[in-house]
């Protein structure tokens, strides 16, 4: 089964950084760097509003678990956001490359 990894990194630079490494070290096949978004959240009792980028990560379930500690021992934020959203479909010669990349 082919995963998708959602993480959010505060810059660009810390979001091409984190998207290399992972494909450098084949625990995903791509990552899809969205540069800007705009999140308001509650952190430590306070609401916050900040400019972030979005990186979107393709892997396989064999792959999960290490991506998420890869990106957590990288990653400048104490606690990422990162959270697994399951593939349930897609275009069968894509997950087969995400298969084929990961191994």
């Amino acid at each position: 089964m082919v995963a998708a990894i959602y993480s959010i990194t505060g810059n660009i630079d810390d979001a091409k950084k984190i998207a290399r490494l992972l494909v450098e070290e084949k625990l995903v096949a791509c990552v899809n760097i969205i540069p800007k978004i705009e999140s308001v959240y509650r952190w430590q009792g306070k609401i916050e509003e900040e400019s972030e980028c979005v990186l979107i990560a393709k892997t396989t379930d064999k792959n999960i678990d290490k991506t998420i500690q890869r990106i957590q021992e990288i990653h400048p934020y104490g606690v990422p956001d990162i959270v697994v959203l399951p593939i349930v479909k897609g275009l069968k010669e894509y997950l087969d490359y995400v298969e084929d990349e990961t191994k």
